[in-house]
């Protein structure tokens, strides 16, 4: 089942746009918003992210009317998120009827290392305020920016990991990182049932260009497929990528698993 074909006209800020997940990301948002879209691509490297840029105006959607804004920024400061609404607000219009948040900017951190070393506490609140503090600080800032007036609608997606689930010697930063992060939309999702709240993984996979694309592709087709309340499961079959993802939007939980020989079943 292909993925549905229209968001509608929306305001899409993508953090970490400037390669890998982010940026496959961002082509495909590219083709599945109406013309008057706007993409907000946010990341430190400008070169890359301009790159993007020239790339998504030139296509088949930017010709059709989408707009594509960047916005140089450090989400682990306080400027880099004020840098991201500002673009943001720029580019909104009344004829917007949709804003989505991708939170994925996140660093690795220091995976080299067990938890007992870690004892500089300007470290560790170094990797939490760009891994935690910035996705929770822009996500309230968006809300508070775009309220829901007038059938505006609202969609939040946090990229995440098995490491928010599982803990893997050495990974401390990391895992902690994502952890809370769920929790964070968890939350979320609780205060405010009218949001559409995503933790979304996509799994240990090869970080080229074509397999992330593939990836979040896979995502969007079974995302599309039904909607649960309740904490009710499903299980994906696909052979696209080569570990455990998982879906949380709201109270819905979709557990991927890799299978080879039918990419698109669905139980």
């Amino acid at each position: 089942m292909p993925p549905s074909s229209d968001l509608g006209r929306a305001l899409c800020i993508i953090t970490g746009a400037s390669r890998g997940f982010g940026r496959a990301v961002a082509r495909d948002l590219s083709r599945l918003v109406q013309p008057g879209s706007v993409l907000v691509l946010a990341a430190r490297s400008g070169d890359e992210l301009r790159a993007l840029q020239a790339e998504l105006t030139d296509s088949e959607a930017g010709r059709a009317g989408l707009k594509v804004q960047v916005a140089v920024a450090d989400v682990g400061r306080t400027e880099g998120l004020e840098a991201i609404i500002r673009s943001a607000a720029e580019a909104f219009s009344e004829n917007i009827d949709r804003v989505i948040l991708i939170n994925n900017a996140a660093s690795l951190g220091d995976v080299s290392r067990f938890t007992r070393s870690f004892t500089d506490m300007a470290e560790v609140d170094s990797y939490l305020s760009l891994n935690v503090s910035s996705s929770l600080c822009l996500t309230a800032r968006v809300l508070q920016a775009f309220p829901g007036h007038g059938g505006l609608r609202h969609t939040v997606v946090n990229v995440t990991s098995l490491c928010a689930l599982q803990p893997f010697r050495s990974w401390v930063l990391y895992c902690t990182g994502k952890a809370a992060r769920e929790m964070m939309f968890r939350v979320l999702a609780e205060e405010e049932p009218e949001l559409r709240v995503l933790n979304y993984s996509p799994g240990e996979e090869d970080h080229s260009e074509e397999s992330s694309r593939r990836s979040i592709r896979s995502s969007l087709d079974s995302l599309s497929l039904k909607v649960y309340s309740g904490w009710t499961h499903l299980v994906c079959v696909t052979d696209l990528y080569h570990a455990k993802s998982t879906f949380r939007a709201n109270k819905c939980f979709i557990l991927f698993i890799p299978h080879k020989n039918n990419p698109k079943a669905v139980f």
